[in-house]
């Protein structure tokens, strides 16, 4: 079949704005307890459930309170969650997102009992659950916003309070006799990623005994606490630049620290939602993960001596591992096709799908596989992933190269990897090229390329997106003058600042992106209430430099126009925001739409919300690039 001639963007794709939205689910890191791996999965109606997949047949896990009302799996513990269930002997305890407690419900031979719940209804978030007997381990957020560890007996409902010491707490773990506690705490103005300290006691009850510092303090980060014996731990920490797997013996004595095994990779992402990165496997092994040049690895690393085999799986490890009963369970990226959740079986060495994240809908000869890309700037690299635009049915005109959409995540301090993605495939089928940045201040290149936007946020980031796309254009691939950035949140901010200080760009969405860095020093959550100080400058006394970074102050320059969606419930980034910035464009003579989304908050949940602000996306883009969007 000869393919046809059409305009790039206006390309007839096999992944509909349907599938792409409707199709979709997002599946949390998963549990193993004994026979069943279990997770939550977050549907088209944004609503999470527990699932379990038990001798090859799913069970819902949680289904309806005992008033009727479905229930919804979510913690809200740092406005982000995580670790919002936990799974231990066919008992399954789970923050529910309408009251904020935790519920418990139990396997029997009906099935799962209706959800009861535990603790009081007094405004407490909790995540970060561990189940241990009839107790749950927990991170517990109290309405004046204070870090608090807990335990909670499941019989009783009883809370005590274990610490509560610092700003921030994470990862409550416990040795096999359940005799001592680790987990690491930090305080403002660090981030974890910036500054944490790991600490263990003895336990007794709901008692803990004197607290004892084991890594951590200035500039070190010590994260993710895994007991292999008693009297035995292994946590990842970056004093040497990188976040590697280290191993403490003694802990509550002498405690005598070996680094495992040395590399310029990390073995941990950041922490937005309580990750955790290790998996004891055995007593001489530890399942662990690794990023090395934006690309994640599985395997497993000898606790004796440091030796890592890597598992070749055919999938790039997407979330922390769960391992036990023969099996590792990890939520896995594909080049060529939807990630899913994965079981390695280690008895065969083979790995079984339990749960696709969405059906196979996009052939592979329309699959787009992303390209690991450098380029040099100021006088280093930025790294990326580049899609060219794929469609074995479709050529364009004959001279006209591709248009270019830019992606910036999140965070910034996060990074973004090349699986696949149906969000990208839905703009590379249709005749765009995709650019996905990891500039400076991404995860997964080491401390120090972290830290170099430190002080720098709006200015590093920027140069490091508009030189790739320059880059791009140089190499022939894309057509330099017709070119869109989107992003959201902190990636929402890259798009409006590099729409307002460069002239790189034709248009850009903005996703509930800051538009007024002074305002987010001053109302945002306790989490992020000082993330700034470290990526612009403390606050008030950088007040010149937050308006001199700051899109909303800077709208002479803007040339191109702006589409801005937007929840209004955000809590993260205040919807405030984006309506001063449509406000001010429109005062300036400025091309600017604003979407407000009701129920909506930082990040999209609803599938009918993902729809709407995809096509708006998309009619944009061909109104600015002059193409007629196909929406089927």
């Amino acid at each position: 079949m000869t393919p046809t001639r059409a305009p790039h963007g206006s390309w007839r794709s096999p992944l509909t704005l349907d599938v792409v939205t409707a199709a979709t689910v997002r599946i949390s890191p998963p549990r193993i307890d004994g026979e069943a791996t279990c997770w939550k999965e977050t549907g088209a109606d944004g609503r999470g459930v527990v699932m379990a997949a038990r001798a090859g047949r799913l069970e819902v896990v949680t289904t309806t309170f005992t008033d009727g009302q479905p229930v919804d799996v979510a913690s809200r513990v740092h406005e982000y969650g995580g670790r919002d269930f936990d799974v231990a002997d066919d008992v399954c305890v789970f923050s529910a997102r309408r009251d904020d407690r935790l519920h418990v419900t139990v396997r029997g031979e009906d099935g799962w009992s209706d959800p009861r719940a535990v603790t009081p209804d007094d405004g407490t978030r909790y995540a970060d659950l561990v189940l241990w007997g009839h107790a749950v381990f927990a991170v517990a957020e109290t309405t004046g916003g204070r870090d608090q560890l807990v335990r909670v007996d499941l019989l009783n409902g009883e809370v005590a309070v274990l610490r509560d010491e610092a700003d921030f707490v994470a990862n409550p773990r416990l040795n096999p006799a359940g005799t001592a506690l680790a987990w690491y705490e930090w305080n403002q103005p660090h981030m974890p990623w910036d500054q944490t300290t790991l600490l263990v006691a003895e336990l007794d009850g709901d008692r803990i005994g004197p607290v004892r510092p084991v890594a951590g303090g200035t500039r070190v980060s010590a994260i993710s606490p895994l007991w292999v014996g008693d009297d035995e731990l292994l946590y990842v920490s970056d004093p040497g630049g990188w976040w590697n797997v280290h191993r403490c013996t003694d802990p509550l004595g002498e405690a005598r620290i070996r680094l495992l095994h040395p590399a310029d990779a990390e073995f941990a992402a950041p922490p937005w939602t309580f990750d955790h990165s290790l998996a004891l496997l055995d007593e001489d092994h530890v399942v662990c993960r690794w990023t090395h040049h934006g690309r994640w690895s599985l395997g497993a690393m000898r606790i004796s001596n440091g030796e890592l085999e890597e598992w070749v799986t055919g999938f790039e490890v997407a979330s922390e591992v769960a391992a036990g009963g023969g099996r590792v369970a990890f939520v896995g990226a594909h080049e060529s096709r939807p990630a899913a959740l994965v079981e390695l079986l280690l008895s065969t060495a083979t790995t079984r799908t339990v749960r696709a994240t969405a059906p196979e809908t996009v052939p592979e000869p329309y699959v787009s596989v992303a390209e690991a890309v450098d380029w040099e700037v100021d006088g280093g690299v930025a790294h990326g992933f580049f899609y060219p635009p794929v469609n074995p049915d479709v050529v364009g005109p004959d001279g006209e190269l591709p248009p270019l959409l830019v992606l910036v995540h999140g965070g910034p301090t996060t990074a973004t990897t090349g699986g696949f993605s149906p969000a990208i495939q839905f703009w590379t089928t249709r005749g765009f090229a995709v650019l996905d940045v990891n500039h400076r201040g991404s995860t997964g290149f080491g401390r120090a390329y972290r830290e170099a936007l430190d002080g720098q946020w709006g200015v590093a980031d920027i140069a490091d997106i508009a030189a790739g796309v320059r880059a791009l254009a140089e190499r022939g691939l894309i057509d330099g003058a017709r070119t869109a950035i989107r992003g959201g949140s902190a990636g929402g901010y890259s798009v409006l600042r590099t729409l307002t200080a460069t002239d790189v760009f034709s248009a850009g969405t903005s996703r509930y992106g800051i538009a007024d860095l002074a305002l987010l020093a001053q109302d945002t959550h306790k989490f992020e209430s000082h993330y700034t100080d470290t990526l612009v400058g403390p606050w008030p006394e950088a007040a010149e430099t937050y308006r001199e970074r700051s899109p909303l102050f800077h709208l002479d320059s803007l040339r191109a126009p702006v589409l801005l969606l937007q929840g209004e419930d955000d809590r993260v980034v205040p919807p405030s925001q984006a309506q001063a910035m449509a406000e001010a464009i429109r005062a300036a003579g400025g091309d600017v739409e604003l979407v407000l989304y009701p129920g909506e908050g930082h990040g999209f949940r609803r599938a009918e919300t993902t729809r709407d602000a995809l096509v708006r996306e998309l009619r944009f883009y061909g109104r600015v690039f002059g193409f007629v969007p196909d929406e089927g």
